[in-house]
């Protein structure tokens, strides 16, 4: 057990994060709320361990009395920027893992801290509520994170259509986070494409070739505006909102799809009608039955009836088919009553829910019948 351990309690409820130690027997944890309870080590049981110490109660004090130094500290005992920090002192790069890396080994590049395994570069792009508490009106900070014993050539963009602005570039060191930018809410819908391009490489060290990474993402502005889209995180002592840009060294990939192009692929679906299929009786039990209730299929002729007769026709059709396998648990009937105006489907689903509510009924394979077919499991 060691400092930056997330325990629990065996004897009672609650537990935290060892934040130091008094004699062999005895560890301090401190809880949600701030407060360290002494406990005796044979009363912890470790559920999460943290190779990067956190700061102890006498770095923290060190961090009130010596701020920061900037860009160039990268032992500073600090891993964020606390609300009550005045925006015109804001720190463009920290580290965010003070203290003694993965138990003592580590090495030394340029001054910088290597930390074993920080040759798989992982990037972040982070956006931090200056106000947490007043996360419907505050304004935020956005922060690049290098998880990684790289240096990082970077630039921060926003698209629109198809042109790009930068917002921000520069080199970023190795293990630290680097404040870009603070904005207001105003200025969201400027974000909703952003790119960060990132070239990796070390000072004067041999080093494993990274490719250029450039990862487009597409941000989900009303999660700005939710307070549980803010979590814990390594990082920073705030709640933040963290993006993948690269991990294990895998640029992030974001699967999305335009409303326009949602639009079209409905446009083209509903150009292509699904075959239709005759009623279909099969012996096999176990075999889905397909009764298709297009009104040609089950009459000759339709001179003369209204469009009312005619539903009323294949709601009689429809019952015909439940009642003649309504015992049969576990049969699967496919009734086709195409899209068209949905007054069929909803006339089915009704008469399933007045009539025959123990089976279960869902929408039928969409690749075979398109979005005119509901299947019904007789139960």
């Amino acid at each position: 057990m060691k400092i930056g351990d997330k325990v629990r309690f065996l004897s009672e409820v609650g537990g935290g994060k060892v934040v130091g130690f008094q004699g062999k027997d005895i560890a301090l944890v401190e809880d949600a709320d701030g407060f360290e309870i002494p406990m005796q080590i044979k009363e912890l049981v470790v559920i999460e361990t943290d190779d990067y110490n956190i700061p102890t109660p006498q770095q923290k004090q060190k961090k009130v009395e010596d701020p920061p130094r900037g860009k160039s500290d990268v032992a500073a005992p600090y891993r964020g920027k606390s609300s009550s920090q005045s925006s015109h002192s804001k720190i463009e790069g920290v580290a965010f893992r003070p203290g003694e890396y993965n138990n003592g080994q580590r090495s030394m590049v340029n001054g910088q801290p290597e930390i074993k395994g920080g040759d798989v570069l992982n990037v972040y792009l982070a956006y931090v509520p200056v106000d947490i508490k007043q996360v419907s009106s505050t304004s935020f900070e956005t922060y690049l994170v290098n998880d990684s014993n790289y240096y990082l050539y970077y630039t921060y963009c926003n698209l629109e259509n198809q042109s790009c602005q930068v917002r921000s570039q520069g080199m970023i060191e190795p293990n630290i986070k680097l404040f870009l930018e603070e904005f207001e809410k105003s200025q969201l819908n400027d974000l909703e494409r952003v790119v960060v391009q990132c070239i990796a490489f070390k000072e004067n060290k041999p080093y494993a070739l990274k490719p250029a990474i450039s990862v487009e993402l597409r941000i989900d502005v009303v999660k700005f505006y939710k307070l549980h889209t803010f979590q814990d995180n390594d990082f920073f002592e705030e709640p933040a909102l963290l993006y993948d840009i690269v991990r294990n060294d895998q640029p992030a990939k974001q699967l999305y799809v335009s409303a326009e192009e949602v639009k079209n692929a409905l446009i083209q679906k509903r150009d292509v009608q699904p075959a239709r299929k005759p009623v279909q009786k099969k012996d096999d039990r176990n075999a889905i039955l397909e009764v298709d209730l297009h009104i040609n299929e089950l009459l000759d002729n339709t001179h003369g009836l209204s469009n009312a007769d005619m539903l009323q026709y294949q709601l009689k059709k429809f019952v015909e088919v439940m009642e003649q396998y309504k015992n049969q648990h576990g049969k699967r009937i496919v009734f086709i009553h195409g899209k068209g105006e949905g007054v069929l489907r909803k006339a089915i689903l009704d008469e399933l829910k007045r009539k025959y509510p123990r089976c279960k009924w869902q929408d039928a394979s969409f690749q075979e019948y398109g979005f005119g077919a509901t299947q019904v499991t007789i139960h």
